[in-house]
């Protein structure tokens, strides 16, 4: 199957939902800078968000530069990646409005968990369509950052429970460790499969 439709589908589906996300953003009442206290929550949930959304696009985009080819499955598990993606303006929205309260966290914490076991099944599925020597095998490796990201949702969602800003703070220090570049994909492409 042809990947780069698949790859063109979640492109669109990513671009949308930071579109839906931005028009979350509802303009201050009033002309001075205190007008703006309202709404930045909002904007600072916005942030970590986009920057989750990006991660994730990124990431997606490098990956299938090695990937050979798709299956249903591969389809499949790129449209549950998708559904759990699309579902962060909602938990953005509550976390912004609500404030640092256990629920609204905790479901942020949520879809970011979903988020990323959905991202690990996607890896999966793809692996299981390529050989152990192919440059997405090679490239995925043991794929550090991923499990300890999972981890740290884990703990991280009950942590929303106890003391909210200590979930968030694992939610910020999950983007954290995603933001230092990753070559993995970017040096399988530079080294053709044997």
């Amino acid at each position: 199957m042809d990947k780069e439709r698949l790859g063109a589908f979640s492109d669109g589906v990513i671009a949308i939902i930071i579109t839906i996300m931005v028009l979350e953003l509802k303009s201050p009442r009033g002309s001075d800078l205190s007008a703006l206290m309202p709404v930045v929550r909002t904007m600072l949930c916005y942030v970590l968000s986009f920057i989750f959304l990006g991660i994730y696009w990124n990431n997606h985009h490098h990956m299938f530069h090695v990937v050979r080819h798709v299956d249903g499955m591969v389809l499949w598990a790129n449209l549950h990646l998708l559904f759990w993606l699309s579902l962060t303006p909602f938990v953005m929205s509550w976390l912004g409005e609500s404030g640092p309260h256990p629920w609204p966290v905790a479901l942020y914490g949520v879809v970011l968990l979903m988020s990323a076991v959905a991202y690990y099944i996607l890896v999966w599925t793809l692996l299981r369509i390529h050989d152990a020597e192919s440059r997405l095998a090679r490239a995925i490796g043991a794929d550090f950052k991923g499990r300890i990201s999972v981890v740290i949702y884990l703990l991280a969602v009950p942590a929303a429970f106890l003391r909210p800003w200590i979930a968030i703070a694992l939610y910020v220090s999950v983007a954290i460790l995603w933001l230092v570049p990753d070559r993995r994909m970017e040096r399988a492409l530079a080294h053709p499969e044997s």
